[in-house]
């Protein structure tokens, strides 16, 4: 038997089995530290769309995983209650409903933890659309939508059946923003309810009907203000932190800190800086004290800057910054158990690891060694070990612990250790390293690059150029949507470079690009890829550039301002910048992002007419942040302006993907396909040179 024969080929090989994989996200942990939790997404029967179940991982990494629910709607959003019992969120039909709906909006459910049955707590007409806990007290916090003139629940239900029973979507709106991501706002709020699960906490009889909450509504008439809010509980249960968004002049929206009483429901200002935006509370162990992310207000001429700070509840004007020499930007936050240190996780030279930051000095180190990026930080009550699920580009999201107590004792990076996960992770058709280079300025620039099997000075393997989108993130963990590894397993070489504006290297290093996308991102882009194209194991004569979002802004600029590709791919990107400007669903943010002149001198659009490289153009009509309007126009000009305009009879080598029904990002598992298919086409037809029956053929579905 051949060693072809003894292996199979990786799921990447085959887009069946790629999008059949299962995929893990959340992690959630009892209050006695003896589960976790994780939900795990796979296909439904049909196919078409995904699933998510809950599944128990031991965190002595001894068991095997379990599964704990099973529907056809699926769960999410699992919390663990001071209880110890598991509570979700899922639209699956409540058996004790008095009047079952065909389709029920989503409830809130309880799995005991004495292993009965799960039964629904807490419904509400418009849905549950979360779920907040209180780490010590038996108090939930639940969001959901109220339509503004109703009274009470009753006059709410009344009036979403009456827009339901006329066919009735029309919304009028009073104030900005009208549409977020991929969804309309309004004409519903969202709201914030508290309920008490002492009431609920004894399982019915035989016979009797489940006990249910009694929501408060915690937030009457919020407006706009709870559109983008990240509520907490204090672990006391006694307060609710969260963000709120403020209106401001033209339009511009702005993310203050409120905590709320959750006996009383007052309310009260914490931090409200008209130059920065605070957000992503964290409250401390013993419930006094709340860390959180200032994020500046950015100008034409100045990049924000993400930053850490703690605030006392009894007296939030002492807020103080922390780590203020620390140059990386913190995302996720957790405490540690002493209360004395906060856990960030924060981009990092391509990666995302965890930093412990000391309140006392301010002192930074880091914590975890592997080369991966964490999220989902979850301590033990102890504070001896760190929960969490790791990524890179070498895998997915897993579970993983860690020696907490040691690295901080010792000062020295730990290697996490993988729990036996719901899912086997992928065996990979290539393997992973680094390129560096130079930039014109004497920056460096670094990147990862996927290298096919086989790859060598005798075979060098094709190369693709992949930009990342943001404009302000970084290449440095798994992703399902734009992953690299289907590539290589056709034999590309995948480029996944950081150029300026990206996170990870500093103020410095974001700076750079802001408010001039077409200069340093673009040259730092070119220098790696010289770099990359300089290896024995990469064809520098066979070359594609590929983006999405400011990834596709960025394929775009690089289509008009050189030649060295055969073949660019944009997906959902920016055009022509004073038409997306006004029409993106967060316009005041990027008029803070350029001026008008600036916007004009970094256009793409102007070099339509030196556009010589056939374009693959992608875009989902249900993009609210680029506008489809972007992929219209730029379709419309390449036929039209570019140099490989269409002929007479309307020939052109240039295509247009359209998905009147996905968003910024394609994300159905059959569209996903159809999407890897054509684009392996196309490639394999401009940056491969094949011709005829040698090029992959299009999806049947595609008609």
């Amino acid at each position: 038997m051949t060693d072809d024969a003894a292996t199979p080929p990786s799921p990447f090989h085959d887009l069946d089995a790629y999008v059949a994989l299962p995929r893990m996200s959340g992690l959630a942990l009892s209050p006695d530290g003896s589960r976790l939790v994780t939900a795990v997404s796979t296909l439904d029967a049909k196919r078409t769309r995904y699933l998510t179940a809950l599944w128990e991982v031991d965190p002595e990494g001894v068991r095997p995983a379990r599964r704990l629910t099973r529907s056809a709607k699926g769960e999410s959003s699992a919390r663990f209650a001071s209880t110890g019992d598991l509570l979700f969120t899922s639209a699956r039909p409540d058996a004790d409903a008095e009047a079952p709906d065909d389709e029920p909006p989503a409830a809130l459910w309880l799995l005991p933890a004495d292993g009965a049955e799960a039964r629904v707590v807490a419904s509400r007409k418009a849905g549950i659309d979360g779920v907040v806990v209180a780490q010590d007290a038996p108090v939930v916090v639940v969001p959901s939508e109220v339509l503004p003139s109703a009274a009470d629940d009753a006059e709410d239900e009344r009036l979403i059946g009456v827009r339901k029973d006329a066919k009735v979507s029309a919304i009028l709106h009073t104030q900005y923003p009208v549409r977020f991501w991929d969804h309309d706002l309004g004409p519903s709020e969202p709201h914030l309810f508290a309920g008490d699960l002492t009431t609920v906490a004894a399982s019915p009889e035989a016979g009797a009907p489940a006990p249910r909450l009694a929501l408060r509504d915690l937030t009457p008439r919020p407006g706009v203000g709870l559109r983008h809010q990240d509520a907490v509980l204090s672990p006391d249960g006694r307060t609710l932190v969260t963000s709120w968004t403020r209106p401001g002049a033209r339009g511009a929206l702005r993310q203050v800190l409120v905590a709320v009483d959750v006996a009383t429901g007052a309310r009260r200002t914490l931090v409200d800086d008209p130059t920065a935006d605070a957000g992503s509370p964290v409250v401390s162990p013993d419930s006094r004290r709340v860390a959180y992310l200032r994020e500046t207000v950015s100008t034409p001429t100045a990049a924000p800057q993400v930053q850490l700070w703690v605030l006392d509840l009894d007296a939030p004007d002492a807020a103080r910054r922390v780590a203020a020499d620390w140059d990386r930007w913190p995302h996720e936050v957790a405490w540690t158990r002493d209360g004395a240190g906060l856990l960030v996780q924060a981009d990092d030279l391509g990666r995302g690891p965890v930093f412990h930051v000391a309140l006392d000095s301010g002192a930074v180190t880091r914590v975890t060694a592997d080369d991966a990026v964490f999220s989902d930080l979850r301590v033990s009550p102890d504070g001896r070990t760190l929960y969490a699920l790791r990524a890179s580009y070498a895998a997915p999201a897993h579970p993983v612990r860690l020696d907490l107590a040691g690295a901080l004792a010792d000062g020295v990076p730990v290697e996490a250790v993988a729990l036996p996960a719901p899912a086997p992770l992928p065996a990979l058709p290539g393997t992973l390293t680094e390129v560096t280079a130079t930039a014109e300025d004497g920056a460096e620039v670094r990147a990862w690059l996927a290298l096919p099997e086989g790859a060598s000075a005798a075979s060098p393997a094709p190369l693709l150029l992949w930009i990342h989108g943001g404009p302000l993130g970084s290449w440095n963990a798994w992703s399902w949507r734009w992953n690299p590894w289907i590539l290589a397993a056709r034999g590309y070489a995948v480029l996944l470079p950081d150029p300026a504006l990206s996170t990870g290297y500093g103020q410095d290093f974001v700076q750079r690009g802001w408010g001039a996308w077409g200069a340093a991102p673009f040259t730092d882009l070119m220098a790696v890829t010289d770099a990359a194209v300089a290896r024995a194991d990469v064809d520098e004569t066979r070359t594609g550039a590929m983006g999405g979002s400011f990834g596709g802004y960025m394929a775009n600029w690089v289509a008009g301002h050189t030649d060295r590709f055969r073949a660019v791919v944009t997906h959902a990107s920016l055009w022509a910048l004073d038409q997306f400007g006004p029409t993106t669903d967060d316009s005041f943010y990027w008029e803070r992002e350029m001026t008008p002149e600036m916007a004009l001198a970094n256009s793409p659009h102007l070099s339509v007419d030196k556009i010589v490289t056939p374009m693959l153009v992608v875009h989902g009509d249900k993009d609210y942040r680029v506008p489809i309007g972007e992929g219209l126009r730029l379709w419309y000009e390449l036929l039209s302006r570019s140099a490989l305009p269409a002929d007479d009879d309307g020939n052109t080598p240039h295509r247009f993907l359209y998905f009147p029904d996905e968003n910024h990002w394609v994300l159905t598992p059959q569209h996903a396909k159809v999407w890897y298919q054509v684009v392996e086409s196309f490639l394999a037809e401009h940056v491969l040179g094949l011709g005829g029956d040698d090029v992959p053929a299009l999806p049947e579905v595609l008609g």
